[in-house]
C-alpha cells in the first residue's frame, strides 16, 4: 500500500491492498501508541459499515488490538460520527471505525480516533507507520490474563440515536422526508430518528446486501433521490453516503444542494441567532466561489483550507470555530460533534426549515452558484502527487488561469483516497469549463498515468 494513512485513515481495495495482516498490525500498532499512558487495560471500540469484507477485516483488526492487550468493544453496524460520539461517552481510550466512507464496495478503510472522539494526527499516524513499516518500535507482546477480551455493546445504536434526537429543540411534525441511506451505515438509525421527532420517512436504498453500499445511491448519487422527490412529493430529501458521515440534500422538487448550500444555511441562521462563532465559517479550497461571495455580503467570513475534514477540523479547534465543512457534504457542528456528522447536520438543517416555514428550494436561494466542473484524471497511486513538480502540467495551469482573467479558477489536486488527480475549475460558462477540464485531465492522464 505504500504509505499506510491518507486524508482519511488507512484505505485500500479489501484483500488486495488493505489485507487482514495490515488490519492486524493495525491493530497492535495503534493499541500500543494510544495506549502507552493508560493505567488499565485499554478499551478500544470497533463499528463497521455494511462492506462484505468488514468482517474479515474487524476479526483480524480485534486480533491485534487483543494481542497487545486491549479490551475491545464491538459496536456493529454503525455510522462513521457515532463511534466517535460513543468513544467519548464510553471513556474508550480509542475508536475505530472499518469503512471506506463513499467509496464502492470493493473497497474499504480503518479511521481511528483517539480518547477525544477526533481523528488522529499526521503525527500520530506516522508514529504508527513507522512501527509497521519500519519496525521503529518494539511492540511488546502480553500473555495469560493480561491478553485482551472482546465483548459486544448492544446500546451503541440506542446512545447514539438519542444522542442525535437531543441536538435540536423542535419537533419535525408534519415534515415529509425523502432518505436516501446509501445502503450503508444510516440504514440503522436516520429513519428512526426523524420517525422519533415526528417526521414521515420516505426511505430508499436502505437494504444492504454487503456489496451494494453506495451503488448508484447515496450522496455522491443522487439520481435516484432526486427522481424520487419528484414522485413521491415530499418537502425535502436527504443522502447519506456509506458510513453516514456525508450528507447531501435536495429540494422539494428534486433540485440537488451540496454542502456549500447547507453550510451557509446553516452558519446563517447560526450568526442571525448570535451562535456562529467569531461569524466564522470554515470551508475548503474547494468550495464555490459564490459561497465566498455571499458569505461576505452577509456578514459571514470565510477561512480557507486544503481539502479534507481532517484540516478544517484542524483550523476549528486552532482558532474555536464551530461550524466548516466541505461541498462534498462532511459538515462539522463542533458543539454537537468531533466529526462530520450527516444526520447531526440533517437535524439542523430541518430544524432551520421547519421554524422558517419556508420550502426548501427558497432556503436554497441563498446564493447564485458559480458553475464548476470536477473531473478526476485516473492516475497511477505511485504518481498522483506529482503533478506539481510536471512542468508540462503546471504550464497548462498557468494559461488557463491566464485565460479565465479573474472570472473564473483553476484549482488541481491529489485524490486522498484514490488513484486520481482530482481537476476543478470554475467559471461563468458550463460547456466553457466543462472543455477545458477535460482537456487538462487528459494531459494528466497522459504524463502521470
Amino acid at each position: 500500500m505504500g504509505r499506510l494513512f491518507g486524508t482519511d485513515g488507512a484505505r485500500g481495495v479489501a484483500n488486495q491492498e488493505l489485507t487482514c495482516d495490515i488490519a492486524f498490525q493495525i491493530g497492535q500498532a495503534a493499541a500500543f501508541v494510544l495506549t502507552e499512558e493508560s493505567h488499565r487495560k485499554p478499551k478500544i471500540l470497533i463499528g463497521k459499515d455494511t462492506r462484505i469484507s468488514c468482517d474479515m477485516l474487524e476479526a483480524a483488526l480485534t486480533a491485534g488490538l487483543c494481542s497487545v492487550g486491549a479490551e475491545v468493544v464491538t459496536l456493529g453496524v454503525i455510522p462513521t460520527p457515532a463511534v466517535a460520539y460513543l468513544t467519548r461517552k464510553y471513556e474508550a481510550e480509542a475508536g475505530i471505525m472499518i469503512s471506506a466512507s463513499h467509496n464502492s464496495a470493493e473497497y474499504n478503510g480503518i479511521k481511528i480516533f483517539n480518547s477525544n472522539g477526533y481523528k488522529l494526527s499526521d503525527a500520530i499516524e506516522e508514529r504508527i507507520e513507522a512501527i509497521i513499516l519500519d519496525n521503529a518500535e518494539k511492540i511488546e507482546i502480553p500473555t495469560g490474563d493480561a491478553v485482551g477480551r472482546v465483548t459486544h455493546c448492544e446500546t451503541a445504536l440506542l446512545d447514539y440515536c438519542e444522542f442525535a434526537k437531543s441536538i435540536i429543540d423542535c419537533d419535525l411534525n408534519g415534515l415529509r422526508i425523502a432518505v436516501d441511506c446509501a445502503n450503508g451505515a444510516s440504514s440503522k438509525t436516520a429513519a428512526k430518528v426523524l420517525s422519533s421527532l415526528g417526521a414521515e420517512p420516505f426511505v430508499i436504498h436502505n437494504h444492504p446486501n454487503g456489496t451494494n453500499i453506495n451503488l448508484n445511491c447515496g450522496s455522491t448519487h443522487m439520481e435516484d433521490l432526486s427522481n424520487y422527490v419528484k414522485n413521491v412529493g415530499v418537502d425535502i430529501g436527504l443522502a447519506f453516503d456509506g458510513d453516514a458521515d456525508r450528507l447531501m440534500v435536495t429540494d422539494e422538487n428534486g433540485t440537488v444542494l451540496d454542502g456549500d448550500k447547507v453550510m451557509l444555511i446553516c452558519a446563517n441562521y447560526l450568526k442571525e441567532q448570535g451562535l456562529l462563532v467569531k461569524d466564522t465559517l470554515v470551508i475548503t479550497v474547494m468550495s464555490n466561489l459564490g459561497l465566498v461571495l455571499k458569505a461576505k455580503e452577509l456578514g459571514i467570513k470565510t477561512v480557507q483550507t486544503t481539502v479534507g475534514d481532517r484540516y478544517v477540523l484542524e483550523e476549528m479547534l486552532k482558532s474555536g470555530y464551530n461550524l466548516g465543512g466541505e461541498a462534498s457534504g462532511h459538515i462539522i457542528f463542533l458543539n454537537h460533534n468531533t466529526t462530520g456528522d450527516g444526520l447531526v447536520s440533517a437535524l439542523n438543517l430541518l430544524m432551520i426549515l421547519k421554524m422558517s416555514g419556508k420550502k426548501m428550494s427558497e432556503l436554497a436561494k441563498i446564493y447564485e452558484t458559480m458553475p464548476q466542473c470536477i473531473i478526476n484524471a485516473k492516475v497511477s497511486n505511485t504518481k498522483k502527487k506529482d503533478f506539481d513538480k510536471d512542468p508540462v502540467i503546471l504550464e497548462e495551469i498557468e494559461m488557463l488561469e491566464k485565460e479565465f482573467d479573474g472570472k473564473g479558477r483553476v484549482l488541481v489536486r491529489a485524490s486522498g483516497t484514490e488513484p486520481c488527480v482530482r481537476v476543478m475549475i470554475e467559471g461563468e460558462k458550463m460547456d466553457i469549463i466543462k472543455q477545458k477540464a477535460k482537456y487538462l485531465a487528459s494531459i494528466i492522464e497522459a504524463r502521470l498515468g
